[in-house]
């Protein structure tokens, strides 16, 4: 019997949970797993010492363990929520960054009153950086380019 045959009538906290500790089972980390669910998501959490080792290059094994994981959870169910898979707080420190790198892209938009690219960054982080702006009426916000390079720029607003 597969793992999603298994799991099947299991809700979708325990599917991840299982997924999650088999993951780091398999890649031999030392890491706790802790998962919670509310109304709105699902989010799950590598934590430990080798926890780390599950961020990858970017984000971009946490952010595959994350697709896993939302597939594992909802397969062929409804309603859907959203499923968020972090590792050592990765998660939070990305996304300080990325608020901060915003930040220094409205400074240098608005008193050099010209448009500035933020790094490529997935469609997520786009998300965060642009909910963080919203409310900068100073300037504008918008996405460029084609995945994987697709980009935030930040523009001061004229007039």
């Amino acid at each position: 019997m597969g793992f999603s045959e298994r799991r099947a009538d299991q809700g979708p906290a325990v599917r991840v949970r299982e997924l999650l500790r088999q993951i780091a089972t398999t890649a031999g980390l030392d890491a706790d797993v802790v998962v919670e669910e509310d109304e709105r998501a699902l989010t799950g959490a590598f934590v430990g010492e080798d926890a780390e080792l599950l961020v990858g290059d970017h984000g971009r094994t946490l952010d595959a363990i994350q697709h896993l994981a939302y597939r594992t959870a909802f397969a062929g169910s409804s309603p859907r929520k959203s499923v968020v898979v972090d590792a050592a707080g990765y998660r939070a420190r990305r996304a300080d960054a990325l608020c901060a790198a915003a930040d220094q892209a409205v400074e240098t938009a608005v008193s050099e009153g010209r448009p500035v690219a933020l790094a490529a960054m997935n469609a997520i982080e786009r998300k965060l950086v642009h909910e963080h702006l919203r409310d900068r009426h100073e300037i504008e916000s918008f996405s460029e380019g084609e995945e994987p390079d697709r980009h935030l720029v930040v523009a001061p607003v004229v007039g």
